[in-house]
């Protein structure tokens, strides 16, 4: 099981998470286009109620915040590709 409270104390830690996350996904045979779903609800999710724990996740909030649907999923699908490069 994966567990978010050491994903969320580096930048390092957390693409090693979604890393972690992505290959989980794979093994279930979830798409790449599911999982990027996926990230959109989780990126929505993350930006309204989690913290940035470092420099990096907080420049990607106020990406996410300044972002309209459209560019929110080009997020989402970049973190998707930096998560499965992560592993």
């Amino acid at each position: 099981m994966l567990d978010l409270t050491k994903a969320n104390t580096s930048w390092d830690n957390w693409k090693k998470y979604l890393g972690q996350a992505m290959e989980f996904a794979e093994e279930l045979g979830i798409s790449r286009d599911k999982v990027q779903q996926y990230a959109m609800t989780a990126g929505t999710i993350l930006a309204e109620n989690v913290q940035p724990a470092n420099p990096e996740q907080k420049a990607v909030k106020e990406l996410w915040d300044v972002a309209d649907k459209d560019e929110q999923e080009v997020l989402a699908r970049l973190m998707t590709k930096l998560a499965s490069r992560s592993r």
